[in-house]
């Protein structure tokens, strides 16, 4: 599905001390193909093929929220009072032991079902859990904290955790493994909805090469590890 020269609005959802690479990484990543930056490239052709990227910051109130390093992030909107539409949210990973609020777990639940696609990085996939939207698809998580969580029998047994993949794309969950796949699922979220030649561009611009879902060098963490 194109997305060029369309305008699209994506969700960052802000947790508490939520890994601050989790959020950066595919933020800035997809945001590179929109249309405000391409301008930036005195590029007119290659700009008419990107879309307008609006974006917004959604936390449980409307207070800075901290990530595990850098500076105070202001939400524009809360759960309670998301914004009026939403196609992507992006979900990064917060202290694993997170319990979610009803208003949080509620947002997730009304919103699921009218998003185009939801992209979760880290342990935002487990945080998701709690919500039961995860139930029934293949999702990749942090493998650290995965192998802890199944040693303690703490893992959601409706949800097809994956150990061997850097990410997955299970119809429109979009997950992602440990913290630096988050780049790499924006990656693969790019080539699949933005024009191939803007990709290639920004892939040179980042001077980033994807990694794929496989192999994965890091699916040792779980070897002899049973997660579902």
């Amino acid at each position: 599905m194109s997305l060029s020269d369309q305008t699209i609005h994506i969700g960052l959802v802000l947790f508490p001390t939520y890994q601050l690479l989790d959020a950066a990484g595919p933020v800035d990543y997809i945001n590179n193909h929109s249309k405000k930056y391409v301008g930036l490239l005195n590029l007119p052709e290659l700009a008419a093929k990107a879309p307008t990227i609006n974006w917004y910051y959604i936390a449980e109130n409307l207070n800075h929220v901290y990530a595990s390093s850098g500076p105070g992030q202001v939400p524009t909107h809360t759960f309670s009072r998301p914004p009026a539409h939403l196609d992507y949210l992006i979900v990064p990973g917060p202290d694993p032991a997170i319990r979610l609020s009803y208003e949080c777990t509620r947002f997730f639940q009304t919103q699921f079902p009218k998003l185009k696609g939801l992209l979760t990085v880290c342990t935002g996939s487990i945080a998701l859990a709690q919500t039961g939207i995860l139930d029934g698809h293949k999702v990749c998580s942090n493998k650290w904290v995965l192998r802890e969580l199944a040693k303690a029998g703490s893992l959601r047994k409706e949800v097809t955790w994956i150990g061997d993949r850097r990410w997955i794309v299970d119809g429109k969950i979009w997950s992602g493994a440990g913290i630096t796949a988050g780049i790499d699922l924006a990656a693969e979220f790019a080539r699949a909805h933005f024009d191939p030649e803007l990709v290639e561009i920004v892939k040179a611009l980042s001077e980033e090469t994807p990694k794929p879902d496989r192999p994965d060098d890091w699916a040792k963490l779980l070897d002899g590890i049973e997660l579902n």
